[in-house]
């Protein structure tokens, strides 16, 4: 009995560590380094404006490629310093014919479709100027999102920079809608926290940059192109820092089903990354960043969800051996996790029902999630993922946009 009470604290601990405790701690670092005037920003030259490039990886957009062109024209950036990269290959749909018409965008073309992955390593060969910014067909940037971006590259030890992915929040969210929402607000705050810290882990593929030079040919099935494309950068010993003054803003998923799909093949291509990014587990070689990649990602995509499903038989012994009805703190952490899935049950079935309620979404949110996790391990052992582009369906009707 002593050796699963020491297996449950233990175990209590990495969850708690993995979605809160890391936040804290890494609260608590900030302040440290900010009392002892520690970790002041590089200041550069204030008349930083490099030309980049806008590079769109896109398939079937046609639906969507006016509006993102045209948000492209609007950013407040020099004209003559920014280009539009489209490779559009495998597209069917008229999206190449359409984007030719525009005479201020670049379009890569091949019949073929043979996914992201190598659509980017083609496009790349093309791309002269020292930025590359990465976005997604169907998102909208922030007018001064460019502008935001490159002011960072100032300072030479940054490699990459990632922007703030946005939700739009409707008037009667659905879970999918409410647990995206305040998902990446926190997020968004753990990686101002990261980034201040020393550096971000992983950028959010609707909008991060890197500097072209530091680009690595990234294998042809690899599942989360930003994750590997930025920390591979950081591994260079460059930091990914984090702007969410440059935005870029998309429909949350239409429903919870639309969303776990999403989430399933993260998870498959989070124990993809894991497994190929194995020598930045190495604390003597990369330090912070180690630290900062086991606290942030590692343990979310790996050993903690299993962790949530050992502890909850694990608890149940410990309070049958000290009574289910007493106020022991085995039988309070047991009723309190009853407790916890019953909400996300009862979540799932308001869902169902069509209806709205916010406080029940994030238990069925937060259980959805790490349910992905063993979903898109069996995928990943299975191999049978595509590489190809598998977007999920997004709700409509935006009234604002939420970080």
């Amino acid at each position: 009995m002593e050796a699963l009470k020491v297996f449950f604290w233990i175990a209590l601990f990495i969850i708690f560590y993995s979605y809160l405790g890391y936040g804290i701690l890494l609260f608590g670092l900030i302040k440290l380094r900010r009392l002892f005037g520690l970790g002041k920003k590089y200041e550069g030259n204030e008349d930083y404006q490099p030309e980049v490039t806008l590079f769109v990886a896109a398939y079937n957009e046609k639906d969507y490629l006016e509006e993102k062109v045209n948000n492209s024209r609007s950013l407040n950036y020099p004209k003559e310093k920014l280009t539009q990269l489209w490779v559009t290959d495998g597209s069917d749909d008229g999206t190449p014919e359409l984007l030719k018409k525009h005479k201020d965008v670049k379009v890569l073309h091949e019949p073929a479709r043979n996914g992201k992955i190598a659509a980017m390593n083609r496009g790349m060969k093309h791309v002269k100027t020292p930025i590359v910014i990465f976005s997604d067909g169907n998102t909208s940037l922030g007018k001064e999102s460019v502008q935001e971006i490159v002011r960072l590259f100032r300072n030479p030890k940054v490699g990459c920079v990632s922007g703030e992915k946005r939700i739009y929040s409707k008037e009667a969210d659905s879970a999918a809608g409410a647990g995206e929402g305040m998902y990446w607000r926190y997020e968004s705050q753990l990686k101002k926290w990261d980034a201040e810290l020393y550096s971000v882990v992983g950028a959010a593929g609707e909008l991060f940059a890197i500097r072209t030079e530091l680009w690595q040919e990234v294998e042809k099935d690899t599942l989360l192109d930003d994750f590997m494309i930025s920390l591979r950068v950081a591994m260079q010993g460059r930091t990914i820092q984090y702007n969410p003054e440059a935005y870029a803003i998309e429909n949350a998923s239409a429903n919870v089903k639309e969303e776990l799909k999403r989430k399933i093949r993260i998870s498959a291509g989070g124990i993809q990354s894991v497994v190929r990014l194995a020598p930045l587990l190495n604390f003597f070689k990369y330090g912070t960043l180690s630290f900062q990649y086991i606290s942030h990602r590692v343990l979310r995509w790996t050993l903690t969800p299993l962790l949530l499903l050992l502890i909850i038989p694990v608890n149940l012994v410990l309070a049958l051996d000290e009574g289910l009805g007493s106020f022991g703190p085995f039988s309070l952490l047991f009723w309190g996790q009853v407790l916890f899935y019953v909400a996300a049950l009862v979540g799932w079935f308001l869902e169902n029902r069509q209806i709205r309620l916010k406080l029940l979404f994030i238990p069925y949110y937060f259980f959805m999630m790490n349910l992905s996790v063993f979903l898109g391990f069996r995928r990943y052992i299975k191999g049978n993922q595509s590489v190809n582009w598998e977007r999920a369906k997004r709700g409509g009707n935006p009234t604002e946009a939420v970080a």
